[in-house]
């Protein structure tokens, strides 16, 4: 498997599908998601020519965000993330995708503030309203974003969903339609402590589906990195 291959090979398919939805690829952001990969596979994906990386588990965020210090990387934490590990990356992620309760935000709040930094966050849906997945119901979502919007450690910079699998994405195109009219209606609201500038949306299955709808930021991992032995 040649990480590069796989890397030019998904830029393209996001430059096409970017130019379908009137964008470029510049306006499109590609998170590597490094989960189970060793940091040195890690690294050869910045060195292939990506900068952002996403990792679903603390611990193993952590351990790579030390192993690969001298990098010029961009960490998001795009797991559930448990009130309790919020103090180990509150200092080093760029972006926290999966901000889905307010006892959740208090804490990101609490620890930023003692960190003298304001905590960049994304709001997870659950727009397919699964059991299995979490994030808040598209219909809580108004109230929930003007709750967090009160906390002056946290700074919200857009949403972020996983949308149920298919094996025809197709069948998920309207959870991303759905979110991007969620996003633009916030986007109204002028909000304090908030900045909507990113949705991110779409993984290896269906990133093309969800750039063609609006996505800005997509997470992709067994494209790039082949199928993940857990």
């Amino acid at each position: 498997m040649n990480l590069k291959d796989n890397i030019d090979n998904i830029l393209n398919r996001v430059e096409q599908a970017a130019k379908i939805s009137g964008r470029s690829i510049e306006d499109i952001t590609v998170i590597a998601v490094s989960k189970t990969v060793d940091a040195e596979k890690a690294k050869q994906a910045i060195e292939g020519g990506l900068s952002n990386l996403g990792e679903n588990k603390v611990q193993e965020f952590v351990n790579k965000y030390e192993q690969l210090s001298d990098m010029n990387i961009k960490w998001h934490m795009i797991g559930h993330l448990q009130k309790n590990k919020v103090k180990y990356i509150i200092d080093k992620a760029e972006l926290i995708h999966s901000v889905e309760n307010i006892d959740l935000a208090n804490e990101i709040n609490k620890r930023a503030k003692q960190n003298e930094i304001v905590s960049k966050v994304l709001i997870e849906l659950n727009i397919g309203e699964e059991d299995s997945k979490f994030g808040i119901n598209a219909e809580n979502v108004y109230d929930f974003i003007k709750e967090v919007s009160k906390y002056d450690n946290i700074m919200v910079m857009g949403l972020m969903t996983v949308a149920p699998y298919a094996e025809d994405p197709e069948e998920v195109r309207w959870v991303f339609k759905k979110m991007k009219d969620i996003y633009n209606n916030i986007c109204k609201m002028q909000l304090k402590n908030t900045d909507m500038k990113y949705l991110s949306m779409g993984m290896t299955n269906d990133f093309e589906i969800a750039i063609e709808e609006g996505s800005n930021m997509v997470r992709i991992g067994t494209a790039i990195f082949g199928s993940r032995n857990y």
